[in-house]
């Protein structure tokens, strides 16, 4: 009973200590969803293009804003230096200064054009994040994809030095063939080091995205087979167009423009000044003062010259930039849609020959090796190239998940809603 006693604590501290344990790998346990969220959420450029945003929004109010109005007071007729009280006359009095009609409503407008811009820009920032996420991602899938393969290759190297050995004892062949086994397992287990130091590279470019420690513990489950999408290429040139941020940015930017041309416009219509004073001369009593003042636009020319030229030409100049964008946007739909495609025919021929036929040999040469068939090399050159399929189709298909990602980074939107349209029509 004692040893019961004492044991009880010992065993609940040890289970409460594996539940922590366990509690804390399943938080570092992340799926490409969670990684773009963590991302997005806190990427230090995203949040400090956020707080700009934020600027640009208080810039439409200061633009709206109207002017601070003036309190005058004049002394006249002091009968001494600062006599004040004996004076014979003065003036108390408010003033305020306002725009033409139309003026203060369209600085506002171009003020949030810019605060609109910016925001174009920020989704801009979150399509480039989101894409390295996703290449960091499926890069890090890839490391411990390949990782995988050597560490099997590394179990059948091993295999070839056991059996190499045995045939040896057994007197069927030369020492020589021991040694170049024990070469092929000792290659073998440094390309899994290898390997094992990539996985710990793609872990910590995954976590610098992530805005995480370097070295921070990270576990990611997914996996590079994703689901293949059937695509139309006119239909995301198309799509493109409307969901870029850069087509929404330039003309957020042409708008400013117009409304800055019209801004420029009406320069030749003045602003005025409305003012109120009561009015006191000594003798004869007070009186009210009322005053209207506007400017004269006696230089006419200047806006024309200035203000109205330099929007027309940025005008122009973006009108030109438009163009640009159009034409990049459709050249970098099609390369990505090029590269995916090509990438889905390299991962069927992979999938439905090379493996499969790989394998074949590998066990075919493997045998007939262990008959005293063949030779050493025969294996090894086999082994080698099961090695280069597996990896090669591993390459294959994080080549079509990044091209994807490519896609999705050039069309401006996710993918995953041609998946779910797809589904629907099925």
């Amino acid at each position: 009973m004692k040893i019961k006693t004492v044991y009880l604590p010992v065993m609940f501290l040890m289970i409460g200590i594996g539940f922590l344990w366990a509690q804390a790998e399943q938080e570092d346990l992340l799926t490409l969803d969670d990684c773009l969220s963590i991302a997005l959420e806190q990427n230090p450029l995203i949040q400090s293009s956020l707080q700009q945003y934020k600027a640009a929004q208080a810039r439409v109010h200061q633009a709206k804003a109207f002017y601070q109005p003036s309190i005058s007071w004049d002394n006249d007729l002091q009968p001494s230096f600062l006599n004040f009280k004996d004076s014979g006359e003065y003036y108390i009095g408010i003033s305020q200064a306002f725009d033409f009609p139309g003026k203060r409503s369209l600085r506002g407008k171009i003020a949030t054009q810019d605060a609109n811009a910016l925001l174009a820009e920020i989704d801009l920032l979150k399509l480039d994040i989101s894409f390295r996420v996703k290449q960091a991602f499926y890069g890090l899938l890839l490391a411990d994809e390949k990782l995988k393969y050597l560490q099997q290759n590394l179990e059948l190297a091993k295999d070839f030095l056991q059996k190499a050995e045995l045939k040896f004892d057994a007197g069927d062949v030369a020492k020589v063939e021991v040694l170049r086994a024990r070469v092929e397992a000792s290659k073998a287990a440094n390309e899994v080091r290898v390997a094992k130091n990539d996985v710990r590279l793609a872990k910590a470019t995954l976590n610098f995205l992530l805005a995480r420690k370097k070295y921070a513990p990270l576990v990611v489950r997914g996996d590079l087979k994703r689901e293949t999408v059937k695509l139309d290429l006119g239909s995301l040139k198309q799509k493109a167009l409307s969901f870029r941020p850069e087509m929404r940015r330039v003309n957020f930017n042409l708008e400013r423009e117009r409304l800055q041309k019209k801004v420029a416009n009406m320069s030749y219509l003045p602003d005025f000044e409305i003012g109120l004073n009561r009015h006191g001369i000594e003798g004869e009593g007070t009186f009210w003062d009322f005053t209207l003042s506007f400017n004269v636009p006696l230089f006419f020319w200047q806006p024309a010259k200035g203000e109205i030229a330099e929007a027309a030409a940025n005008i122009n100049a973006l009108q030109k930039e438009a163009e640009h964008i159009v034409n990049t946007i459709h050249l970098e739909v099609e390369e990505a849609y090029t590269v995916a495609e090509a990438a889905e025919n390299q991962i069927q021929l992979y999938e439905e020959e090379i493996l499969e036929q790989s394998e074949e040999v590998y066990n075919m040469f493997s045998f007939s090796y262990q008959e005293g068939e063949i030779g050493s090399i025969e294996l090894i050159d086999a082994r080698r190239t099961l090695l280069e399929a597996r990896q090669s189709y591993a390459d294959a298909l994080f080549y079509y998940d990044v091209s994807l990602a490519a896609l999705e980074l050039s069309v401006g939107y996710s993918l995953e809603g041609e998946k779910n349209d797809q589904s629907k029509n099925k």
